[in-house]
This record gives C-alpha cells, structure tokens and sequence, in this order.
C-alpha cells in the first residue's frame, strides 16, 4: 500500500534497517481540488494571497510529473494559463522566467508571483476576462510515497541505482527533497555527506543543477553522467 505523508516529514533515503544505505523511494502527486479559481488576473492575484502552499508547489513542480502537451515556453501553471486564457504572452514570459529553485521558501516564491501579477495590474487599463470554462482552477498537493524495497549500499552503486530508476523516483529524491531534509538538499547530498571520503566537488556540482528547466528524463540523464564521472561506470 502506498504510504500517504506530508512533505514536510517524508523519510528521505535512510534505510531503518540498515543506518547507512540508501532506501531508494518512489512517488506521485495526488492532485485535490481546492475550490477556489480565478476567471481573470486580478482574481488570480487574489486567491494567490491566500492559497495553500502546497498549491503553489503543486503548479509549479507538478507539471514534470504530468504528460506535457503544452507549449514548452511556460514552465508553471499560472504561466500556461495567462498564455492560453487571457492571451497575454508579455506577461506568460515574464511568470514562466520564475525559478522556484531561487527562493528559500514557498511562501517567498508566492510573493514574487503577487508582485509580477500586481506590476501587470498596475500598467493595464483593461482587465481581461475568459470563460466559465476557462477559469484557472486551484489545485493543491499530496506526496504519495512508495517504499521500492530497493537498497544502495555503498556510493559505488549510486550511479547503476539513479540509471534504474524511475523519474517519479527522481523526482523524490532530488526535487521534493530540497523542501524536505531540514538543510534543504536533495537526498543523493544528504547521504553523501554523511558518510566517509570527500564528496566536496560532487556536491558542489549536484547542488548547481537546476531541476526546473528541463524534463525528469533529462535530469535523470545528468545525474547518471555526473555520479558516473564522481563514481564509477554504471554497474548492470
């Protein structure tokens, strides 16, 4: 059965039955319908203010869990909605260049949403409406998580170990991690840094990848090749 958790206390890579393994997980995010939506930018600003944050997140970060037939230019929710209902592309640009990767917090990167909203809000003098059918529907996150059984017991296997796995999987344990290990680094780091030898330089270079610009595959991709380079080959 799948274990249902918040964010905020998901277990990491730690494997309770063997202290110094890394327990490797897998994930999905149940969407839930928070009732709330917006027809129009200054609604959306609105609810902004006072959404749960795991609704931002979940419009952020929820995309890369999702099949993707929407234009790759817009690279959040709120973006590809400004874009595709209000048909305001300057402003779609401006939300899509928003890295959660750049705020401390998810209440930080709320606010900057709120304030590129508002100077929009400001410069217009019409408010653009869409369609009942159209409106922007608020949706907020569960993690769901799954505990795969599979183990990597020494940094050796780390790089056969990310080639296995599934970019849900990825996604946990680089993504989502960085908003649930208490130093806010993704689990390959926190493992790493716990154990003997010197992981200085691949941390460095782990930390230094933005996950949000490009598809799991992708990431999963360049973290093969970085932990192979650090490593060791990808083992079958």
């Amino acid at each position: 059965m799948p274990e249902t958790i918040s964010r905020n206390h998901a277990p990491g890579g730690r494997n309770p039955f063997g202290p110094d393994w890394f327990a490797i997980k897998d994930c999905a995010l149940a969407a839930i319908a928070t009732g709330c939506r917006a027809q129009n930018l200054k609604e959306l600003r609105d609810e902004l203010e006072s959404i749960d944050l795991d609704s931002v997140y979940y419009h952020f970060w929820g995309g890369l869990l999702r099949p993707q037939f929407d234009d790759p230019r817009f690279n959040n929710d709120f973006a590809r909605w400004v874009h595709s209902s209000l048909h305001n592309t300057a402003l779609a640009e401006r939300l899509s260049v928003v890295d959660p990767t750049d705020f401390d917090d998810l209440d930080g990167l709320r606010q900057e949403l709120i304030e590129v909203i508002e100077e929009e809000l400001d410069q217009s003098e019409v408010l653009p409406w869409t369609s009942q059918e159209n409106q922007f529907h608020f949706i907020r996150s569960q993690i769901v998580v799954f505990d795969t059984h599979s183990v990597v017991e020494t940094p050796a296997e780390l790089p056969g170990a990310i080639a296995s796995m599934s970019t849900s999987s990825v996604f946990y344990h680089f993504v989502d991690a960085r908003r649930r290990t208490p130093d806010g680094v993704d689990d390959f780091r926190s493992w790493l840094t716990d154990l003997p030898g010197d992981y200085t330089e691949l941390a460095l270079r782990c930390g230094g990848i933005d996950p949000f610009y490009q598809t799991l595959s992708e990431l999963k991709a360049e973290l093969v090749t970085l932990f192979t380079q650090h490593l060791g080959g990808v083992k079958s």
